[in-house]
């Protein structure tokens, strides 16, 4: 699966998903607020390095459409009857995945402004103990890698991340 983050003005960007598995989907803005950290992006970056098979790029893998809509007009009004029918039941396990997914990515991307020099200190939220494990440690290296190429696109230029890859990988 091939997920594409492509750079608005200001904060803003959208994300594009191309998988193998499920319908096609259609590109969505993200929720932005961040120059070198996309939310998806670090969720992206979280979610490789922690081995999180239930997130958000684990389950699109799989074929769910998350918080996707279907690209073809058809689908999507099926997809929509569907979720009116059936709402999405979610596993203890899949709970589980996207709570941790949330949890390091609110520990990881204050601990790399810090240590990148963008904070002075780590939000009271951020347990010190938390902040300095082997695991928040790789998520800010991983995170340090995509940051500064992020921050350097232009408006409309992209980042492409291919999940299967970064998993099997590590990079």
């Amino acid at each position: 699966m091939r997920i594409v983050f492509t750079k608005g003005p200001g904060t803003s960007y959208d994300i594009a998903v191309h998988r193998e598995v499920g319908a096609a989907l259609a590109p969505r803005g993200g929720p932005g607020g961040h120059p070198y950290l996309p939310h998806d992006l670090v969720h992206f970056l979280v979610e490789a390095e922690a081995g999180i098979e239930l997130g958000v790029y684990g389950r699109l893998a799989a074929g769910d459409n998350g918080m996707f809509w279907p690209a073809d007009p058809a689908e999507r009004a099926r997809a929509a009857r569907r979720r009116k029918q059936r709402p999405a039941k979610s596993t203890p396990r899949a709970k589980a995945d996207m709570e941790r997914s949330e949890a390091l990515a609110g520990i990881a991307v204050p601990v790399w402004e810090l240590r990148r020099g963008h904070a002075k200190t780590l939000p009271a939220y951020v347990p010190p103990e938390e902040a300095a494990t082997p695991l928040v440690d790789r998520i800010v290296t991983r995170l340090d890698t995509c940051a500064d190429r992020w921050h350097a696109l232009p408006v409309g230029g992209s980042l492409e991340l291919d999940w299967a890859r970064t998993r099997l990988t590590g990079r």
